[in-house]
């Protein structure tokens, strides 16, 4: 099996809330830290969005939470959502940022619930879109369904 940091561009897909103001931050965190295009990137709102949470039996309207597709383009896609899809992203786009991978000493339960606190609060803390903001024509090729 071949490391996940050394597959093709677009080999994973983050799969967030389109008028999240936190959510579209993540993006604009993840794009220039990942100049290999490892993630792409769909709303949750999106036809594609709801098809691949179909397949994984979750709830498409569900929208208090990120996920993130592992090899979503290959046979064996692995879906990671929370807390664990947050460090995944970390891990893969490296540097300091891979020392986050210490908080996986914190039981899942836990980093979960400190997630679905700030994912109930974050409209209200970080704010929210009308619509789904437009990336900017550098980046547009990693977005589907926009």
């Amino acid at each position: 099996m071949s490391d996940p940091a050394t597959q093709a561009s677009g080999s994973h897909l983050i799969l967030y809330d389109g008028v999240c103001a936190l959510c579209n931050g993540l993006n604009a965190f993840v794009l220039p830290r990942d100049p290999q295009g490892k993630f792409h990137f769909a709303p949750l709102q999106s036809p594609m969005a709801h098809s691949i949470l179909r397949q994984f039996e979750r709830d498409p309207g569900d929208l208090n939470t990120f996920y993130i597709v592992t090899d979503y383009r290959s046979n064996s896609p692995r879906l990671l959502s929370r807390s664990q899809a947050g460090l995944f992203v970390l891990a893969q786009i490296g540097g300091i940022w891979k020392l986050a991978g210490v908080l996986k000493v914190v039981p899942r339960p836990l980093r979960d619930a400190v997630y679905d606190f700030v994912a109930r609060h974050r409209y209200r803390i970080f704010g929210r879109y009308d619509t789904c903001p437009i990336p900017s024509a550098e980046h547009r090729n990693r977005f589907i369904g926009l």
